[in-house]
Formats: C-alpha cells, structure tokens, sequence
C-alpha cells in the first residue's frame, strides 16, 4: 500500500471509531429506532440518486439490508440507549467475526480451520469474560443487544455472500431503502406516535450533527474509501486495519466521556481482539470493516 492509501485507512477506522461517541453524543431526545431511520434517510438522499444500483436480485440486497442495516444498527442504538457505552460496544461488536465463521460453517457448510476455530474460541471467551467485568453500570440487558447486533451483523455478512463482486457503498445505500419505513413503524408502535412526533419536530443541534455525521462521514465516505482500498489492495493487507475500530473506540470514550472499562473487561477485550486477528489476518473471505 502506499503512503496516501494508509492514511486512508487510518482516516476511515478513525471516522468509524469515532462513530460510537458520536452516536451516544446524539442519542439523547430521540428514541434509538428513531435516530437510525434519520440516519438512513440521509445514507439514501441524495446518494441514491448518483450510486448505480448494485447488480443482484432485488430479495438478495432486501435481506442484506434487513440484516445488516434495520438489524445490526437497530439493535445497536437500542443497547446504546439502554446504557451499553460507547467504548465497550465498539469493542463488543468485533465478535461478529467469530459468529461470521459459525453461521458460515451451519449455513454454507464451509468447514473453518484449525486457526479459525482458535480464533473463534479465543473471541468467545474474551466476550465472556466482558460480560463478567461489565460491572454493575452496564445492563446486562444492553450487552446482549449489542451482541445480538453483532450476531445481525455476522448474518448479514453471509447474505452479502450471495451478491459476489457488489460494490460495499452501493449495496450500503440501495439495501438502506429497506431500512426507514419498518423501523418508523416499529418505533410508533413501541414508542407512540406523539414521542416520535415530538422527537422529529423538536430534534436538537446534537440529534442533527450526529445524524449527519453517521450518514456522511461513517456510512457513504467509510464505507466508499474502505471498498476503494480493497479494490486497489489485496483484503490482507487492508483488512487489518480494521481492528484498530474498538482502540479509537475506546479511547475516544475514554478522553471524551470518562468511559473506564474494568480490569476483566480489559483483559476479555484483549482476548475478542485476538481471537478476532487470528481469525481474520489470513482469511480475506470474512467481510472486513466495523459497525456503527
């Protein structure tokens, strides 16, 4: 790679950690499923207009979106709002590699190696021992959002399996039109019309920056630069990039909100991450990039 193309990577892993502050920045007065339509809206005006559509059957990019937009950020914002900080759930959400290698193994009946197998038992039991070291501020309930969207996320990883040689923005925009109208609807019926109506008419300038940032910045420029990178790079070399997503994560929360992971959530989060390395660095097949 060169000089030009490492910095950015750096800059998109950088935007894509930053995203998970930015979005608990935001959350506050609008209810999660609110906040990811208005996110959507955004990833698909007016990008919708100048992306080509993404060649594949209209059921395949359907599911992806299903999968990888409405469930995995739907459930994510969902734990944020429930009290799953942002450190932590950047962090947490890298297990969706380890259920990438699962889900493979039960749905394409593709038989992982031994370094795989390493790799997914190392993940699994750092995200054990981070669900022990939560501590008493984290919602037990909050953390199995956060893995359930990761689970989403591993799933949808396998759908876009099904769509070989799709451009990572195209997809990201075109399947998003799924995304808006089931979420809303979800969230009238869960949150009451005059919530959602509240929250719409009285969004604050945090709600509003943060939305956009989420669209702009983390889904169409990340999500455009990343895929432009693997399109120039062997996955090998671009894909371990990614994993410094959870360090900026962290330490953004850290400086900006004071998040301090306990010792045990330190030392799972150690262990996700390897297991996460050993999975991924000599397998490009697994899609490589971060949620959020």
């Amino acid at each position: 790679m060169t000089t030009r193309d490492r910095v950015l990577a750096l800059l998109v892993v950088t935007v894509w950690g930053l995203n998970f502050v930015v979005i608990d920045w935001g959350l506050p007065g609008v209810p999660p499923l609110v906040f990811v339509t208005m996110r959507f809206v955004l990833v698909i005006v007016p990008a919708i207009f100048i992306v080509k559509r993404p060649v594949g059957r209209w059921r395949d990019i359907v599911l992806v979106g299903l999968l990888l937009s409405v469930g995995q950020f739907g459930l994510l914002y969902t734990s944020m709002a429930a009290g799953m900080p942002p450190g932590l759930a950047s962090l947490v959400l890298q297990i969706q590699v380890a259920f990438t290698v699962l889900f493979a193994a039960v749905v394409l009946a593709e038989r992982p190696g031994r370094r795989q197998v390493t790799g997914v038992g190392l993940g699994l039991l750092g995200l054990g021992i981070v669900a022990l070291g939560r501590g008493g501020s984290v919602p037990l309930g909050a953390l199995g959002l956060c893995v359930a969207a990761a689970a989403c996320w591993a799933a949808g990883n396998i759908a876009v399996r099904r769509l070989p040689g799709v451009s990572g923005l195209s997809l990201t925009v075109w399947s998003g039109l799924v995304v808006p109208v089931p979420l809303l609807a979800l969230a009238l019926i869960v949150e009451g019309p005059s919530a959602v109506g509240y929250a719409l008419t009285h969004l604050s300038l945090a709600n509003v920056l943060s939305t956009a940032y989420t669209a702009g910045l983390a889904s169409l420029f990340g999500y455009g630069v990343w895929n432009s990178l693997l399109g120039r790079h062997r996955a090998a070399e671009v894909a371990p990039y990614s994993l410094l997503v959870p360090v900026v994560g962290m330490t953004a929360a850290l400086v900006v909100r004071g998040e301090r992971p306990s010792v045990l959530a330190l030392v799972g989060g150690a262990l996700l991450v390897t297991g996460v390395a050993v999975t991924t660095l000599r397998r490009s097949a697994i899609p490589a990039g971060a949620a959020g």
